[in-house]
């Protein structure tokens, strides 16, 4: 994968308060919408979902620590301690309120910043993302995760996560794209793979808060999303009547890649609202 570059955009490394962090900025827009990516993913995967919003938005990617080449710093990547370094990074780009997209674990991130910088936030949007804490069995099998990683096995995430990702209808029309989150799986360092298991563990419930909170939100759900089930997406939305609901008919869990259109119209709702 390739970023798509045009004068107006620009790829850089800058400091996050005290951590090195990998973003690129259009540079151009009133209004900003910074993309948070998910779990085993980098920046890289939102090439060419910037250039459905660029024309009416200014876009921030970045790479969380611990993905892509930004740096590992901590044993545990807690969401609140990478919400607090893409705080920091678009107060060093200069930018002083936006809109945030977390994409899955990219989700549990934006969660983190409503809660601690809802006054910089126009809208938040959660993309094939929840507000509840991991149960029980889910970090039972993060764990289980952290020791494959340990083992050297990260080639058995590899394999499966990429294709449980997508909706089978999409399978074979995306498999570049498969191959893409695969290759994006090998190259992820295991020290930040595990930091971001660890602070998945670790993750608190956020559904009240959200409930609470002034800022606008949204979630987008793929009807075809094995990680986050019909039934499940209905309690979710059940819990939260004051959210803006999108449903992406033909979508699993990757929602930018298999309905890409529809998916930048929803953002585009909240972030220009």
């Amino acid at each position: 994968m390739k970023l798509i570059f045009s004068k107006a955009m620009s790829e850089k490394f800058i400091m996050a308060g005290a951590t090195p962090m990998h973003v690129f900025d259009t540079e151009k827009g009133e209004r900003c919408v910074v993309l948070l990516h998910g779990y085993l993913e980098s920046m890289l995967v939102w090439d060419e979902f910037v250039e459905l919003l660029r024309h009416k938005v200014r876009v921030v990617t970045l790479d969380l620590p611990g993905h892509g080449i930004s740096l590992v710093e901590r044993e545990v990547h807690t969401m609140e301690y990478m919400a607090e370094c893409v705080a920091n990074a678009m107060e060093a780009l200069g930018i002083s309120r936006y809109s945030v997209v977390g994409h899955s674990m990219g989700g549990y991130v934006a969660l983190a910043m409503c809660e601690m910088y809802g006054d910089r936030l126009d809208s938040v949007v959660l993309l094939s993302s929840t507000t509840s804490a991991d149960s029980q069995e889910k970090c039972d099998r993060r764990r289980r995760e952290i020791e494959l990683i340990k083992a050297g096995k990260k080639n058995m995430l590899a394999r499966l996560v990429p294709h449980a990702g997508f909706a089978p209808q999409n399978a074979r029309r995306l498999a570049d794209r498969i191959a893409d989150v695969e290759e994006l799986i090998m190259i992820t360092e295991d020290e930040g793979v595990i930091a971001v298991l660890a602070g998945m563990i670790e993750r608190k419930d956020r559904g009240e808060m959200l409930r609470k909170s002034p800022v606008p939100h949204m979630f987008i759900f793929g009807r075809h999303d094995v990680y986050i089930p019909v039934d499940v997406a209905d309690k979710i939305i059940s819990e939260h009547p004051e959210a803006r609901v999108v449903w992406l008919e033909e979508s699993g869990h990757m929602g930018f890649y298999e309905e890409p259109e529809r998916c930048a119209e929803a953002i585009l709702e909240m972030a220009l609202c």
